[in-house]
């Protein structure tokens, strides 16, 4: 599709909302800031109600402002609990835009799918029982880049879903929207009904693009309802369930829809005159469902782009792509340092921090009564806010933690060159990435019958090339001495509060035990205890083979340790660094 014909689309898509904005769910509008997405949003604002109020959701607020609650500056002046409305809450009858909506919290997407879902908000805080209205309409402005989306709890409530980024300011061009034509259709909207067969259709056409979700049909018909009340139909017609399907479904397809029947080759013509006369009836009069069904698809299939049917005919499409190791790390609780995370109830200890807000927010409720208890105490030695032990409120935090990557060579036996020189570049090249990330790298190698660690923990490129350059080879294969190793060395940097990641590179053929002792079927199992040993610490291990022909030793050792198994018999330093890169992700 063209510039002008998406920007035709997203015009259509804005009075479809405009015209039932709680109904529809509202729009995906995966746009980066910039003069398109801003005249599409001015064009929304002219077409909704005057009285319409919008409100915007900013990407960390906190719960209390979201969901509404205690109003603690009127409770202190009142003497008494004072209940305030939550940000879903000020948004009923209106829109919510949420900012940024690829990185809203599971917490904050939470709160607001389940408002979208109930046309309510429920508050049980504070002293406080709540239940406020809460229909309204989303618009989530979705900046992520290629691998980053909206979360897909939000995007299943969305009816419609635009993609702005490939748009020209100069396609983009102002449209002058009817807004007396959008007020009636508002108004026609309640009469529209769709019948058995219509929705037959859009369920059908919804299951053939492979579709699983309930909802989508759902919004499908919404949208087609409004698209009749725009058009001024009495009825639902054809050509609004075409445009449903071409502004729904077609950009949820997964699967590319199977050819129709049209495509079989046709049956030969009657043979003689008589059977013309009496079959042309029947094979004139279409048939109405299957008619629809097919109309419905081929709106949506005509919908999506050239570059996804592609992708849709080998099924690659809807498979998540490994996230960039840019996001290494695990995320751990920290009551000092960090992104902000809650509050809890808690004790004044060493180094925690107190929210004086949430405190005097728990304190609030019980004034009257705790004055009350007070009154034999004087009036000058009492302070104005009673605050106990159990109001206290601790900040907590949550901050990811640094990732060590641990890599463990095999440099035993006659190709132990080839191998090593792959681990030398991959080491290199990691090392790069782990500098752009703040990440450290280890070296651990295992040969004859002592694995040594010839590489700590390091961010240094000239240290870790210093430490690769005399790096032996030959040997037996101390499989269970280097697996002890890298648990020992990732056991020290998990108690340094750091993530350890441990890349194993072998061909699995361990053949002396961990006393040193030679004797293959002793070396298996020690081999074997080992790996569990990693698996019950919990670690994340990648076990790459890097024998000629992997066979059933390295798989067998992956699956002890709980490890993602890599059979790269010939990669390069470039290929492995990918590959790992990839796996740890």
């Amino acid at each position: 599709m063209t510039g002008a014909a998406v920007w035709s689309d997203a015009v259509t898509a804005a009075r479809l909302f405009a015209a039932d904005p709680s109904g529809t769910g509202g729009v995906l509008l995966r746009s980066r800031a910039g003069p398109v997405r801003d005249r599409w949003l001015a064009m929304l604002r002219t077409a909704l109600p005057p009285s319409s109020n919008v409100k915007h959701l900013p990407l960390n607020i906190a719960d209390g402002r979201l969901l509404g609650g205690l109003d603690l500056n009127a409770t202190l002046l009142a003497g008494r609990p004072v209940a305030e409305r939550g940000l879903l809450a000020e948004a009923d009858g209106g829109v919510l835009i949420l900012a940024m909506a690829e990185r809203l919290s599971a917490a904050t997407t939470a709160h607001v799918t389940a408002a979208m879902d109930a046309g309510e908000t429920i508050v049980e805080r504070d002293g406080l029982s709540l239940r406020m209205p809460a229909r309204f309409g989303v618009i989530a402005l979705d900046e992520g880049a290629d691998d980053e989306f909206a979360s897909a709890s939000l995007r299943d409530r969305l009816a419609l879903h635009l993609d702005l980024n490939a748009i020209g300011v100069r396609d983009a061009e102002e449209f002058a929207l009817d807004v007396g034509e959008i007020a009636a259709a508002r108004a026609r909207l309640p009469s529209l009904k769709a019948d058995a067969a219509q929705i037959e259709a859009l369920c059908t056409a919804a299951t053939a693009l492979g579709i699983t979700s309930l909802r989508a049909p759902l919004l499908a018909l919404r949208i087609a309802c409004a698209g009749a009340a725009l058009a001024g139909h009495s009825r639902i017609e054809q050509e609004d369930l075409a445009l449903a399907a071409r502004l729904v479904l077609a950009p949820r397809a997964l699967v590319f829809p199977p050819a129709d029947e049209a495509a079989q080759p046709e049956q030969p013509p009657p043979s003689t005159e008589d059977e013309a006369d009496v079959s042309g009836g029947e094979d004139q009069t279409p048939d109405i469902d299957r008619a629809l069904d097919e109309v419905i698809l081929a709106a949506a299939r005509a919908a999506i782009p050239p570059d996804v049917l592609a992708a849709l005919r080998t099924g690659s499409v809807g498979r998540s792509r490994p996230r960039s190791s840019g996001k290494a790390g695990a995320l751990q609780k920290s009551s000092k340092r960090g992104r902000p995370a809650g509050v809890l109830r808690g004790e004044l200890r060493a180094g925690a921090k107190l929210n004086l807000i949430e405190t005097l927010r728990a304190a609030a409720p019980w004034q009257p009564l705790r004055r009350r208890e007070a009154t034999g105490v004087g009036e000058g030695s009492r302070p104005r806010i009673l605050v106990r032990k159990d109001d206290f409120r601790i900040s907590r935090f949550r901050q990811r933690t640094e990732t060590v990557t641990i890599f463990l060579v095999d440099a035993s036996g006659s190709a132990a060159l080839h191998r090593l020189a792959e681990a030398k570049g991959a080491v290199e090249l990691l090392l790069a990435d782990c500098y752009i990330r703040r990440d450290q790298v280890a070296l651990i190698s295992f040969r004859g019958s002592v694995a040594e660690l010839l590489l700590p923990p390091t961010r240094s490129l000239a240290r870790a090339k210093r430490g690769l350059a005399g790096l032996p080879g030959g040997g037996g294969t101390p499989l269970a001495a280097g697996l002890d190793a890298a648990f020992v060395l990732a056991d020290s940097v998990r108690r340094k509060g750091q993530t350890p990641t441990v890349i194993v590179l072998t061909d699995g053929r361990a053949n002396i035990a961990r006393d040193g002792g030679q004797g293959r079927l002793r070396a298996e199992d020690d081999a074997r205890s080992a790996a569990r040993q990693l698996r019950g610490a919990g670690v994340d291990v990648v076990l790459v083979d890097t024998s000629p022909r992997p066979g059933i030793s390295g798989e067998a050792i992956a699956k002890e340790m709980g490890a993602r198994y890599l059979p790269l018999p010939h990669a390069d330093a470039a290929t492995l660094s990918k590959a790992v890169l990839a796996s740890v992700g």
